[in-house]
């Protein structure tokens, strides 16, 4: 049955993105033919003073495509790396990006991939390496830290740092530490503890949230007690806990949810941003929150670390934040740069920023168009409706952009179908498809 139920998933989505691939091939068409009449009277495009060449991970993540842009447009030269699977990544294609490799699997040759890295800096006369990971591959990006360092620059985490900001208690440990704002927390490595747990004197509900990242159960935000020890009971033994995958137990605090990305050098924030959040966050508005750029400020500044981080806050009725989890990694976020002149700066100037770069006053949201025509499905009034046009017609796509559309095209009509046709093959299913992170959301997946 589960197998039935694949073929029908994978052989339906096919059909629906060969139903609107006219459509989109028709803008792409029409964007590059503006493109060659533009040109005969467009200026080139600016090459820096001290051009440098940029290695960048991550090519089938929107994120790792807007990097790409922001320094392609600074007139650095862009070199842009997937592991293997993604080698049909549709952001290979962008103007912005000079070269693309392939590498190994992180996680299951690390050190074939740390190899496979190496040639690549020697071979391109890397000066920056960027990763723009994946959840698991963030923490081998450090390792291949000491290697690739002789060689060029290194903007990421050593590998005690990332581990630290990746485990959600020793986060929450560390910030207490700092005198910052988290919730209360414990560190489950056997179901017992939480069915033993006293919940009796407690004034919040607690959440449980794998440690180690997991792509499906983190949109599980199950709030325990439940209404009977029966069911709490049951629940929790429903999750893969122990030792080997530690789990958080964290109180769950009312309020509004933000996530953010920031940029920092030496401990100095350089490029910050914040937007309301969701489980599964696919659009973003920048907000101004002084409260949650204060305290990642001084998080990053009191560890002195060089990388990309992010974190996710929840604002209480009382307005204190809360740090509720970090990610030692580029936040999608960072697609409301597009439009920004400097965001090159943040990674590559030697001299000091006196405050962050945010997003400009006129960059519009960012969505995804294929995620926004999705939600139509779910619309059941004439108001939502309005509301859905309103999002749409005042923010931008995160991906297309008039003078580089090709990923556009290429993300939607190769990269997904690719591995939609590869997942039809093995008659294997899946849970979503991310068009912000260009892969097949799967139980167990990467």
């Amino acid at each position: 049955m589960t197998q039935v139920k694949a073929l029908f998933q994978n052989l339906a989505t096919l059909a629906i993105l060969l139903l609107v691939l006219p459509i989109n091939a028709a803008i792409v068409l029409v964007s590059l033919f503006w493109n060659r009449l533009s040109r005969l009277v467009r200026p080139q495009t600016a090459v820096a003073a001290n051009r440098k060449n940029i290695l960048i991970s991550g090519a089938k993540m929107t994120k790792a495509l807007q990097l790409a842009r922001s320094f392609h447009a600074a007139g650095h030269r862009v070199v842009l790396i997937e592991t293997h699977k993604y080698w049909l990544s549709g952001h290979r294609f962008s103007g912005a990006v000079s070269r693309f490799y392939t590498t190994p699997t992180p996680q299951y040759d690390p050190e074939a991939y740390i190899q496979a890295l190496l040639d690549i800096v020697k071979k391109e006369n890397i000066d920056v390496y960027v990763p723009v990971t994946s959840p698991i591959a963030s923490y081998y990006d450090s390792l291949a830290k000491p290697a690739l360092s002789p060689y060029c620059e290194v903007f990421h985490f050593d590998a005690d740092v990332t581990q630290m900001l990746d485990d959600k208690f020793a986060l929450s440990e560390k910030a207490r530490a700092f005198g910052l704002s988290v919730p209360k927390s414990f560190k489950i490595t056997n179901p017992e503890q939480v069915l033993n747990f006293d919940f009796s004197g407690e004034t919040r509900k607690y959440i449980l949230k794998s440690i180690p990242y997991d792509s499906v159960r983190r949109l599980d935000l199950t709030k325990l007690p439940c209404d009977t020890p029966e069911e709490t009971a049951a629940f929790v033994r429903s999750l893969p806990i122990s030792p080997e995958k530690p789990w958080i137990m964290q109180e769950f605090i009312p309020g509004k949810e933000f996530c953010t990305h920031s940029t920092v050098k030496n401990g100095e924030l350089r490029l910050h941003c914040c937007a309301e959040s969701s489980a599964f966050q696919v659009n973003y508005e920048n907000v101004e929150n002084p409260k949650i750029q204060e305290w990642v400020r001084h998080f990053v500044k009191e560890l002195g670390i060089t990388g990309q981080v992010s974190f996710d806050f929840i604002q209480a009725e009382d307005q204190t934040v809360y740090a509720i989890e970090c990610n030692p990694r580029t936040h999608s976020a960072i697609t409301m740069f597009y439009n920004h002149p400097q965001v090159a700066d943040a990674y590559l100037s030697e001299e000091s920023f006196t405050e962050p770069l945010v997003p400009l006053p006129n960059s519009k949201p960012t969505y995804w168009t294929y995620h926004e025509v999705w939600r139509l499905t779910g619309i059941r009034s004439f108001a939502q409706l309005q509301t859905w046009i309103r999002n749409f017609l005042r923010g931008t796509d995160a991906i297309y952009k008039p003078d580089d559309p090709l990923p556009f095209l290429m993300l939607h009509h190769w990269q997904i179908p690719l591995l939609l046709l590869n997942n039809l093959r093995q008659l294997k299913g899946w849970t979503k498809i991310d068009f912000n992170i260009g892969k097949l959301v799967e139980l167990g997946g990467d």
